[in-house]
């Protein structure tokens, strides 16, 4: 089991604090800053744990004073669980790019408008869970169905551990409702794929060759305010040897929404080389390597016949299934996280 340890996280706090004092620190700008934001990542994660250790002493000692209290002091702790499962996630995150911002893409996949109604639900999910867990989340791209919902969407999340904790929802997910869509009212499932990179940033070492580049211009339609600002210059860009395909349509012009799509490419691409890089371990272990861009479905969110929302990799599985699609999905994470750190199956 993965467990919080502030012992060695207050030792390795003293020895970046040792490193920051010596002279010349700062002689190495890029050094010295990847340093100073480990030390501030480091120090927060300890003021959580010292905050949350203070809040559990002040009930222990009010349950001593007064017994007949037992079920409001229960009921103030269930914040403090949660809290400190999310301490535990952090120990999970060792990744080059886990503590990091994050790119997040999804595509409707099989099922036709159902298809891309999903797609829109699962923007929705992810933004409200975004703004729950205190997460900014920018929406760079959202491509329109041509009756409803979205082919496609793309937002950058920037929060501590943004990348490390949104792998968990890399994958194809898959819808099973009665359809809106359909005159007879008949049950359909559809899917959506979901893409997670590191969102790199603006100076990131990932060489692009232009030659492997198709650029193309054109005018964003836009599904609404609600999704993202229309533009007269939004461009989309293919790299050719991997068909990865980026877009941005945000920007205010041409030359900015080019520079926003090539930070994203750069950030699929190196999203890629670590997919390979995981595939290779794990061919060494005789493993399947998981990284969500297979056909398995990773999620199913069944609203009929019954109310069901089910993680196939961790059998982590809720009743409510709106409250999922309403942003709570904390717990999906957590089990696939430890799930990971642990080598369960």
């Amino acid at each position: 089991m993965i467990t919080f340890d502030p012992v060695t996280l207050r030792s390795r706090v003293a020895e970046l604090e040792r490193r920051m004092g010596q002279p010349g620190f700062w002689d190495d700008q890029a050094e010295a800053a990847k340093v100073s934001a480990e030390h501030s990542r480091l120090a927060r994660r300890l003021e959580r744990y010292d905050q949350l250790t203070r809040e559990y002493d002040d009930a222990r000692e009010l349950l001593s004073l007064d017994g007949e209290m037992a079920d409001e002091i229960a009921t103030a702790l269930r914040p403090l669980r949660a809290e400190l499962d999310r301490l535990q996630e952090d120990a999970l995150f060792t990744g080059e790019y886990d503590t990091g911002d994050a790119l997040m893409s999804l595509h409707a996949a099989t099922g036709g408008i159902d298809a891309q109604d999903f797609t829109e639900m699962l923007l929705r999910m992810y933004l409200r869970w975004a703004d729950d867990r205190g997460f900014k989340s920018e929406l760079l791209e959202a491509t329109p169905g041509e009756e409803a919902g979205l082919k496609s969407a793309t937002l950058a999340l920037s929060g501590e551990n943004a990348y490390g904790i949104l792998k968990a929802e890399r994958g194809k997910h898959r819808l099973v409702r009665l359809s809106p869509f359909d005159q007879a009212h008949r049950r359909h499932t559809s899917f959506a794929q979901v893409v997670v990179a590191p969102l790199l940033p603006e100076d990131a070492a990932v060489e692009l060759d232009e030659s492997e580049l198709r650029i193309d211009t054109y005018r964003a339609s836009g599904a609404g305010g609600q999704h993202v600002n229309k533009t007269d210059s939004a461009v989309r860009i293919t790299h050719v040897p991997t068909g990865i395909v980026v877009q941005c349509q945000n920007e205010r012009s041409q030359t900015a929404n080019k520079q926003t799509a090539l930070r994203m490419l750069r950030s699929r691409l190196a999203e890629l080389q670590l997919e390979e890089r995981e595939a290779e371990i794990a061919r060494e272990r005789g493993e399947a390597a998981d990284t969500g861009f297979g056909g398995a479905n990773i999620r199913s969110y069944v609203l009929q016949p019954y109310q069901q929302v089910k993680d196939h990799r961790t059998g982590h599985e809720v009743g409510n299934a709106q409250g999922v699609l309403d942003g709570d999905i904390d717990g999906f994470i957590h089990a696939y996280l430890l799930a990971q750190a642990t080598g369960a199956p």
